[in-house]
């Protein structure tokens, strides 16, 4: 470390108090303190010059930067501190309001002083955690919106669900058989590229190509992967994270045949699904026109400046007209936790939250919820983010989950290949897909969708009212409900909805 004055005063850093360990990982066992020597990667995420609006018309990528990037001199500031503490700067990115520092340990706690620092295990993974607030030199708060790397606990799970046995979905479809069942329009995506964020696991570019072909899809799309912070694409489990991942790909890539996927391989950290996220919303090689998000973990288990971090990032993306899509959890009402709770970020105001149905093959579409299995539709309302103004149905002062639903269940599942492995599968995480999709479709008329909520609100005659069947805390009911949203989409009048929207500033 360079030698330094030191600051004569230090802020604390608004909303970076972290859950403690023992609340996300009951199990967890304290190893003691960090090494000093230790690697650490640290992100700092400023806000933007100019505060976003929403909704609004879409800004070109030059048109975003003038107006929105973060000034040289706020993080000229902060690098300079940074600097002085001893860590070196691997990227700064006003445009993404991204400083990306390097550096041990020893220098990363001068830098920001974070409280409760140390070393834990749960299970098989050992982890770096913290249980306290952040510090920053004063006058320097007000620019910064989160302070993240401190903390290595997963803070995401995916949210898929397989069948209770190989043979008990009593009723299954393919992805495309799926689309047709909510009428789907034909067009294959063309010029529209996916991105899909994945936390682990992999892809195999040979057998995903074999699936299409069976399904008889003849895919035009490009399929890539993308490196986000040393992370990768590492098929190996077909039990694991190798299922949400090629899921993922399956169901948009063979509903939107045409439109290109990029998949943003990142690690299951706060930082690393902040990354992943703000990679993909900037990335202007890819440039996806939508995100899909199958992975999420009770808004408890988060510090708030990491929610808001993210949610920032998702407001950049619909400035930019980039539509998001999250899946709102399976676990009901209480999300896997003791209390109601909805799952972020589906629970962020500026993404699709996408819920979950049953979808028999005759008779009413009703709410997923299969009781004894466990699994059922994420919803309810926020205790972090307050209510959109266009989330008109929605009575609370909080956001409400999900905006919209799909077909969710295991036994009413969509038929997928892991690892080279039939299966059937459901979960709200095919759901994100499957709408990515739908927006792909509706972007080829040559508007992009954007933040949709307010549209998508005004015009409920353009969804399937799903009225019976609860998530084990709500009840659905004419209309939005913190169940299944909106309800499923009608696909055809949601093209042609999405596909004529212009959002005026």
């Amino acid at each position: 470390m360079r030698n330094a004055v030191e600051p004569t005063r230090w802020e604390k850093l608004p909303f970076s108090d972290a859950p403690p360990v023992a609340r996300t990982h009951a199990r967890a066992v304290s190893l003691g303190a960090v090494e000093p020597t230790q690697d650490m990667r640290v992100l700092v995420v400023f806000r933007p010059r100019t505060p976003f609006s929403l909704p609004c018309r879409a800004l070109s990528r030059a048109a975003y930067r003038q107006k929105h990037s973060t000034s040289d001199a706020v993080i000229s500031r902060l690098r300079t501190h940074a600097e002085t503490c001893g860590l070196t700067v691997e990227r700064a990115d006003p445009a993404a309001h991204l400083l990306i520092l390097r550096g041990t340990c020893q220098h990363a706690v001068a830098a920001f002083r974070p409280e409760g620092l140390g070393l834990y295990r749960a299970g098989d993974r050992e982890f770096i955690g913290r249980e306290g607030g952040l510090s920053v030199p004063e006058g320097m708060a007000g620019d910064i919106v989160a302070v993240m790397g401190f903390d290595h606990r997963p803070v995401a799970r995916p949210h898929y669900r397989r069948a209770a046995s190989p043979n008990a979905a009593s009723t299954s479809y393919t992805p495309p058989q799926v689309a047709a069942r909510y009428g789907f329009t034909s067009e294959p995506g063309t010029g529209q590229t996916i991105g899909l964020i994945e936390l682990g696991g992999g892809y195999d570019a040979t057998r995903m190509a074999d699936y299409f072909r069976q399904l008889g899809v003849d895919r035009t799309g490009r399929l890539t992967s993308v490196s986000v912070g040393g992370a990768g694409n590492a098929p190996g489990d077909p039990n694991g994270a190798d299922g949400e991942v090629q899921l993922d790909i399956e169901v948009a890539g063979s509903v939107a045949p045409g439109a290109d996927l990029a998949v943003y391989f990142a690690s299951n950290q706060g930082s690393g699904f902040y990354e992943s996220v703000s990679t993909a919303i900037h990335d202007q090689t890819n440039a996806p026109d939508v995100i899909s998000i199958s992975w999420g973990g009770p808004e408890s288990g988060w510090s708030a400046q990491d929610m808001n971090a993210m949610d920032q990032a998702f407001q950049s993306a619909a400035t930019l007209g980039i539509s998001v899509c999250a899946a709102s959890g399976d676990s009901g009402a209480d999300d896997g936790t003791s209390s109601k709770v909805v799952d972020f970020p589906a629970s962020s105001p500026h993404v699709l939250g996408c819920g979950g149905t049953s979808l028999p093959k005759s008779g009413p579409e009703v709410v997923w919820n299969d009781g004894a299995h466990g699994g059922a539709s994420g919803g309810g309302y926020s205790g972090h983010f307050a209510k959109p103004s266009w989330q008109t149905a929605n009575r609370n002062s909080m956001r409400g989950v999900p905006d919209v639903a799909g077909n969710a269940d295991p036994e009413t599942g969509y038929q997928v290949v892991i690892d080279g492995q039939s299966s059937v599968i459901g979960g709200t995480s095919a759901v994100a897909p499957l709408w990515a999709a739908l927006i792909a479709k509706a972007n080829q008329q040559g508007t992009k969708a954007g933040l949709p909520g307010a549209v998508l609100y005004r015009n409920a005659v353009d969804f399937n009212d799903i009225t019976k069947g609860n998530n084990n805390g709500y009840s659905a009911t004419t209309g939005w409900d913190p169940v299944t949203g909106l309800g499923s989409p009608k696909g055809a009048a949601i093209v042609r909805l999405l596909g004529g929207n212009h959002a005026e500033t």
